[in-house]
């Protein structure tokens, strides 16, 4: 089954891009494992995907542990405390909520000397959505210049889990915004080449906007029970 979810949103991406006039490949696909055992993760990857997203740092950090064996990648997509930036900076390969310099540092400071630097994302709330961590667009710049001069750490791009949208059209408008963000970062001489947003609902306006990387959990691996 999640086999056949894996090569339907594969399509969907596919398809988005042809319609935006992209190459497939400038799109990645991230599979949001949160809630879902390693079992399903080994089916994932037997059907080709390798790379996964957790949001809760423990949970992730036992799946890590037991599939070590396997050529995964890994990114913490969840918000992070200051007494869980060890375990991300030993286990993970990135980190897509930083909107905080403090959690930056130190992750770079822990960061194992003997792994590749960890790949970061700054996440942007473009939209004031109170339930969404995030700094604003007219902060972004700033967090960015200083995370990017930070070592054992590497700046990557964007991302950002804007409020649902209505439609195609109001998904688009606030994902511009985050590309606004993202390219104005980059006329700064950042050099950032990750635009992380879409998700199972919304991932063909985010492809359309010019994401790079798609966050995709029930599409592939199908409802969440979550705990009481």
């Amino acid at each position: 089954m999640i086999q056949i979810k894996l090569r339907q949103v594969q399509q969907r991406i596919a398809q988005a891009c042809a319609q935006a006039g992209r190459a497939p490949l400038s799109v990645q696909l991230l599979a949001v494992s949160k809630t879902f055992g390693a079992d399903a993760v080994v089916q994932a990857h037997a059907a080709g995907q390798t790379a996964f997203g957790e949001n809760y740092i423990q949970e992730g950090v036992d799946k890590i542990r037991q599939l070590a064996h396997l050529p995964l990648q890994w990114h913490c997509i969840g918000p992070i405390q200051s007494n869980k930036t060890r375990l991300v900076a030993e286990h993970f390969d990135w980190v897509h909520t930083i909107d905080r310099l403090k959690i930056a540092q130190r992750l770079s400071e822990q960061r194992p000397a003997g792994l590749a630097p960890l790949q970061m994302c700054i996440q942007v709330n473009v939209d004031g959505g109170t339930s969404k961590s995030g700094v604003t667009p007219a902060e972004a710049l700033g967090l960015a210049r200083d995370v990017a001069a930070l070592p054992n750490v590497r700046l990557r791009g964007v991302m950002s889990i804007p409020e649902p949208a209505i439609d195609f059209i109001a998904a688009c408008a606030v994902f511009t915004r985050v590309r606004t963000v993202f390219n104005a970062l980059n006329a700064e001489g950042l050099g950032l080449d990750t635009l992380s947003m879409g998700m199972s609902a919304d991932m063909e306006a985010a492809i359309h906007e010019g994401s790079t990387m798609v966050r995709v959990g029930t599409a592939i691996f199908g409802g969440r029970t979550y705990p009481a």
